[in-house]
């Protein structure tokens, strides 16, 4: 069974989980990856969702003020063998859901073309590709997308 854990970036299971995420990015990103690890910190997120399915960790994904208005979604992260259940996709909810309570009107995240399955999974989530923002705005490699929070 698939239940959601609202944290923040102390929970050893989320540090564990983006340790496996940058593993797997080093590899997607090859020598771009020092340039966007700069901004994949996690050390003062206080907005964190885990995914655990029959208690095991499997995912993650947290949620991040970018402005006052508007939250990034960050370090969205399935486990390799627990993806294609949807896992990512109820995170993702989650993340919207506690974006819409903190009061964002919308949220932006950035991911890359090297990974066609966060593309498709925004895109499928009803995020539109936006122009690249701020450090990400002249990296060709990167594809960022925004979603309006529904706040009524």
């Amino acid at each position: 069974m698939l239940t959601l854990h609202r944290t923040d970036s102390t929970n050893p299971d989320f540090i564990q989980l983006v340790n496996l995420l940058d593993a797997d990015l080093r590899i997607r990103d090859g020598e771009d990856h020092t340039f966007f690890a700069q901004f994949n910190k996690i050390a003062a997120i206080r907005h964190v969702v885990v995914a655990y399915f029959d208690g095991v960790p499997v995912g993650c994904g947290a949620v991040k003020a970018y402005t006052e208005e508007v939250g990034e979604i960050k370090r969205m992260y399935v486990r390799p063998e627990y993806r294609k259940q949807g896992i990512a996709g109820n995170i993702l909810k989650e993340l919207e859901n506690w974006a819409a309570e903190l009061n964002f009107k919308e949220v932006i995240l950035e991911t890359g073309q090297a990974q066609p399955e966060a593309i498709g999974l925004y895109s499928k989530s009803g995020y539109q590709i936006i122009p690249n923002y701020g450090q990400y705005a002249h990296v060709a490699s990167s594809v960022c997308f925004r979603k309006a929070m529904n706040l009524g």
